[in-house]
């Protein structure tokens, strides 16, 4: 291993080879801020760097596990002590902004927070958002397929990737930097790389799709009696305001976020079954808000809302959604938590999550809570859980009650978050056989020795 070690600090400088405590007091898991345990920390600052990392991790035959921006919550970046840590953070650069193609050329290391605010520079904006948005990387949300609030609207990183760079486990270079929103010149390999969580390759750089700013925005949260009018408000509101977020609460989620934990001031009463954060994008102010003024008197007068709160300035705007993206506060509240994130059938939504919360009861009985929230448009849930019990005893328990039944109406144990390890033994749940043997194929073709992220996936 030192030699390995001697080789690659020769070519990305030795203040970039971290060991030791330098490692270690780095954190690999945002909800449990478990130490990084990798031999080292390879910090390249270009992909001819990274390149050459990789040939020699390669002909040595040595694992290695990608960094972004740690932000993950499956265990995508654990390192064990005999691999190595590739961290991105120094391969962060914005290389170009074309506003005449509506593109932006990034380094993989880049934050997303930062690309927002360049596009924003020329009057254009990056669509993908989440709360993460000021630690979290472009290369990362590539490798997860990142999704966030404005899936509904936008789609997912996916949709937003017109071509990326990739080092392969042997350290070849793979240039994908597509520009052009057409281009049917054979196969799209660039599909391979979004959302394999760095089995396939180590993403380098990419070309990511702008559109058009939208200067105009409108924000409620509004209190909702049932899951049938959540339902058919999230039906009603796009035909009549241009939505870019649909954001349900379950009232286990407004209580605990608000009156409960008091970091939030309730903006309205904590009364109400389900409550949703309504957002619209547009180009003419007036007129945006005249038809989102409408929506919710519609909504009033069908009784699919009983109370609303219209942001009338950014500063309530950003304090509606704190509500909704303060992690941190259930985190807290509800230590130690299990988190999941699953997608399903949105009419199968209300049924699940009741059976879910009673079968938890059932089985720790006074002790377990749920706390449900998520993007209700593109039927992903963010389920926190706990029973006061912190074991993988408990964890494994819970995780079959959450993910068995979702086998059973279609749903995906996974919507936004990815696989790791967190979810592995679960894949099965959600593609087939044939589905994962060809994952299979495709990793003992472009990484024969399981270099890359091992064990994460597939196993």
């Amino acid at each position: 291993m030192q030699t390995l070690l001697d080789a690659l600090a020769e070519i990305v400088g030795p203040d970039n080879l971290l060991t030791g405590d330098a490692v270690h007091q780095r954190r690999v898991d945002w909800f449990t801020s478990a130490p990084c345990e990798a031999a080292a920390i390879v910090r390249p600052g270009n992909t001819e760097q990274l390149s050459r990392v990789m040939a020699l991790c390669h002909a040595a035959r040595q694992p290695v596990v990608t960094h972004g921006g740690l932000t993950g919550v499956v265990h995508g970046a654990v390192a064990a002590p005999s691999e190595l840590a590739i961290s991105l953070e120094r391969m962060s650069a914005i290389e170009a902004i074309d506003p005449v193609g509506g593109t932006l050329t990034v380094q993989a290391g880049a934050p997303l927070q930062r690309v927002q605010e360049a596009a924003a520079e020329i009057g254009m904006q990056f669509p993908l958002d989440l709360g993460a948005r000021g630690s979290c990387t472009i290369g990362g949300n590539i490798a997860t397929n990142a999704g966030g609030i404005r899936v509904i609207r936008y789609g997912m990183m996916r949709q937003q990737v017109l071509g990326l760079e990739a080092v392969l486990a042997d350290g070849r270079v793979l240039s994908s930097m597509n520009h052009m929103l057409k281009n049917n010149a054979g196969f799209d390999l660039k599909q391979l790389f979004i959302g394999s969580e760095g089995t396939l390759g180590i993403v380098t750089r990419a070309v990511l799709r702008l559109q058009p700013a939208l200067p105009s925005e409108q924000c409620a949260l509004v209190a909702v009696p049932s899951f049938a009018a959540l339902t058919t408000l999230l039906n009603l509101a796009p035909r009549r305001i241009g939505l870019s977020a649909f954001e349900a609460l379950w009232s286990s989620h407004y209580r605990l976020m608000t009156e409960e934990s008091g970091a939030h001031t309730p903006p309205l009463a904590t009364d109400s079954p389900f409550y949703a954060i309504l957002e619209s994008q547009g180009m003419e102010a007036e007129h945006d808000a005249e038809q989102f003024q409408a929506l919710l008197e519609e909504a009033f007068e069908a009784e699919l809302i009983t109370d609303a709160v219209l942001a009338s300035s950014e500063a309530q705007r950003q304090a509606i959604w704190a509500i909704r993206e303060d992690i941190e506060v259930l985190v807290r509240t509800l230590k130690p938590m299990f988190s999941f994130d699953v997608s399903l059938p949105i009419p199968a939504m209300e049924a699940y999550v009741e059976a879910l919360e009673q079968r938890l009861a059932e089985a720790w009985p006074g002790v377990a809570r749920l706390v449900t929230f998520g993007h209700l448009g593109d039927g992903n849930l963010h389920l926190m859980i706990t029973v006061r019990d912190g074991g993988a005893e408990s964890r494994r328990a819970v995780e079959r009650l959450v993910y068995a039944p979702l086998a059973e109406i279609g749903g995906s144990i996974s919507a936004e978050h990815g696989i790791g390890l967190e979810k592995r033994d679960y894949l099965s749940l959600s593609r087939s056989e044939t589905e994962i043997a060809t994952m299979r194929l495709l990793k003992q073709a472009l990484d024969p020795h399981g270099l890359l992220n091992p064990g994460k996936v597939l196993g």
